[in-house]
């Protein structure tokens, strides 16, 4: 049984689980954090030296906790809060227990560095409700005013398996999609290497609608919009029709779409634990200590100024107006906070890295919540048979409509509206109520017997990232010919190859990772970003786990001319 609509080719062979660690740079994350020895150590002569971590959501957090662990005493800045896109949030007035997932929801099972740290602060999690899935009990895809009802795939018309088996046809004449998927399943990193070197010299110009154009599979214009409506895994894909098409395959080759799961009780648990976890397993620093322990509870306000003082040194400036140098920083947050909400020396960094962070392209994206009194649409509506709502996908202003329960009998929440680019910019001038009308309106025409609003038990809540001070969107999408551009943010951490007066300073996100909008980028980055303050301060892996900047050479994304 498909777990999507429409899928990508479905893999017959499952044993061994894919790894969202490429195509660009197939370093075994998951590896390196379970491996006994550790991911490495400094001198005696650094322990307890100062470093700089700014932003403190995933990556800051889990840059910081693996510093401590070396003996180093990371300082914290976060201008919100701990969690940054984890960012979980309760109703007023409502079961403390009844949360939305603002940011982050649903993870997949690929995220297998994720996975170390949810496995480590012991966090549960479980399927999520996406089209289709076995979560799901059923899916309406109402398109064009006409709503097709569905518990799996066989159940929607013909047309729409036209277009999943349009899709596949599109991946394996396109993109080598068997062979690649093949290839990272078995962590074959030559064959991954070759096949993805090919594709980014031919693919690097080309859009994700390009694409599809370009395939025999999707010359039916109909074909197209479907697939752009109600798209794969999460639901419809036309909002990113304008990016990169290589941004689209590594979500398909790395399964970032497939199998979702998410956390019991709400994804900014994971930073906050570790915030407060004492690791067992800790140089320098005595028992008991815990990043929380050495902030005295909390982390230092937000950055205003980053420059470079003499000596090569990173000084912070921060909202309450301390001012502190640190041998080595770790920047965190979204790049373009850089280029704006904070004042930064131009020495900071190279002048590519800066264009590179220019070029950013982020992508926006608004989720509307409410609160109901109980899964109402579990209720089977005695004149069809049917559940008397499903999961939604529709070209309406809502675009997808999410049902979220923990029990037959205990309160719920409907995500109402979750949308990206243009669909999000049409919801940020109005309020959260405003929204909330519009939305039950949209759902009034597609569900005309369900009374949706007579369930509500608390007011909604609502976020539009790109109107986020702290963030000015909601993940980085490459747009066509900016390859370039992401290489260099990725490599930065390997400062041997970085003028002597640009160095010290590291970057870490999910921005700045390959697999932008996933919080493995962020796990991943920031590792990459631990790694290169090791080593700055003369610190090293054991040779038996080589970290990421160790086998770089050997492993380095492909390098584009640039003349």
């Amino acid at each position: 049984m498909t777990s999507t609509v429409p899928n990508a080719v479905q893999h017959t062979d499952a044993t061994e689980p894919i790894t969202m660690f490429g195509p660009d740079f197939p370093y075994a994350y998951d590896d390196y954090l379970a491996h006994p020895a550790g991911i490495g150590q400094i001198p005696a002569t650094g322990h307890g030296t100062e470093v700089a971590v700014i932003g403190g959501g995933l990556s800051g957090i889990i840059a910081a906790y693996e510093l401590m662990k070396m003996g180093l005493r990371p300082v914290v800045y976060e201008a919100d809060e701990i969690g940054g896109r984890l960012r979980t949030v309760g109703f007023d007035g409502c079961d403390p227990g009844l949360t939305a997932e603002m940011g982050a929801m649903r993870f997949p099972p690929s995220s297998t560095a994720l996975q170390h740290y949810i496995d480590l602060v012991g966090l549960e999690t479980r399927p999520f409700p996406n089209p289709l899935s076995e979560a799901t009990p059923s899916t309406v895809v109402d398109l064009k005013g006409e709503s097709h009802y569905a518990r799996t795939i066989d159940d929607l018309p013909q047309v729409y398996r036209d277009v999943m088996d349009a899709w596949n046809r599109c991946l394996e004449e396109g993109a080598d999609f068997s062979d690649m998927n093949r290839a990272m399943r078995e962590r074959d990193v030559p064959r991954i290497r070759e096949i993805w070197a090919k594709l980014v010299q031919k693919l690097d110009n080309q859009t994700f609608y390009g694409f599809l154009c370009d395939s025999d599979a999707f010359k039916s214009f109909r074909h197209r919009e479907i697939f752009g409506q109600v798209g794969f895994g999460t639901g419809g894909w036309d909002t990113d029709f304008p990016n990169s098409i290589l941004e689209i395959l590594r979500v398909v080759y790395t399964e970032a779409d497939d199998h979702h799961r998410g956390i019991v009780g709400g994804s900014q648990q994971l930073p906050l634990r570790l915030w407060d976890r004492e690791p067992q397993k800790i140089v320098h620093w005595p028992l008991g200590t815990s990043l929380s322990s050495l902030h005295d509870g909390a982390p230092r306000p937000a950055v205003t100024r980053l420059n470079r003082t003499a000596g090569n040194r990173i000084t912070v400036t921060d909202a309450d107006g301390d001012i502190r140098t640190y041998p080595a920083a770790i920047f965190t947050g979204q790049s373009w906070l850089l280029l704006s909400k904070i004042d930064c020396d131009d020495a900071l960094f190279p002048i590519d890295h800066w264009t590179a962070m220019e070029r950013t392209h982020y992508m926006e994206s608004s989720k509307l919540f409410v609160p109901v009194d109980r899964p109402f649409w579990l209720d089977e509506d005695a004149a069809t048979g049917r559940d008397t709502m499903s999961m939604t996908l529709t070209d309406r202003m809502t675009r997808g409509t999410y049902l979220l329960d923990d029990g037959p009998d205990r309160p719920a929440v409907i995500c109402l509206s979750y949308t990206w680019c243009d669909d999000s910019l049409k919801w940020l001038p109005l309020s959260p109520n405003e929204r909330m009308d519009v939305m039950l309106k949209s759902l009034g025409e597609i569900y005309p017997d369900v009374d949706i609003r007579k369930h509500i038990i608390g007011n909604p809540v609502t976020v539009s990232w790109e109107n986020e001070p702290w963030f000015m969107g909601a993940f980085k999408a490459n747009l066509p010919g900016h390859y370039r551009y992401q290489r260099r943010l990725f490599t930065h951490f390997m400062q041997d190859r970085l003028p002597a007066g640009r160095r010290g300073l590291f970057l870490a996100g999910d921005d700045i990772s390959w697999t932008a909008g996933w919080a493995e980028g962020a796990v991943q980055t920031a590792l990459n970003a631990v790694w290169g303050v090791m080593t700055q301060f003369g610190g090293a892996t054991d040779a038996t786990n080589p970290g990421p900047g160790d086998v770089f050479d050997d492993i380095a994304p492909v390098e584009l001319p640039e003349d």
